[in-house]
């Protein structure tokens, strides 16, 4: 049984993979990250997901701001959710989401990659 805390969670990542299949499914492999970024704004906005594209949030270290960053999308204020359009992830992708998770002091984060011939995704 999953915990309450988590079913929100649990809910909105559920719509966010659906929606990232949805759009493999229309487009396949092969575009540029940012073709995929527009076709999954239009997908969130059809499904009611709120979301925030290229959001920028400041990075801290020791207290001051020495940055920002941008996520391809905030949503629900909750959810990063970091698009890739690779033949295959790596390590350092995956330590790159995890960082953003960190920086911005998020519990729940996904890593979508559309580059393959099925969809990758990483919660």
């Amino acid at each position: 049984m999953l915990d309450e805390k988590l079913l929100p969670d649990y809910e909105i990542t559920h719509k966010i993979i659906g929606c990232a299949m949805t759009v493999h499914s229309e487009l396949g492999n092969g575009f540029q990250e940012l073709i995929y970024q527009r076709a999954l704004s239009i997908e969130f906005l059809a499904r009611g997901i709120p979301f925030s594209q290229e959001h920028e949030m400041p990075i801290y270290y020791k207290g001051k701001e020495i940055g920002t960053r941008r996520v391809d999308f905030l949503a629900d204020g909750r959810i990063a959710v970091e698009l890739k359009a690779l033949i295959a992830l790596e390590p350092v992708h995956l330590a790159q989401a995890k960082n953003y998770l960190e920086a911005y002091n998020l519990e729940t984060g996904l890593l979508i990659n559309f580059g393959s011939k099925s969809l990758n995704s990483v919660a």
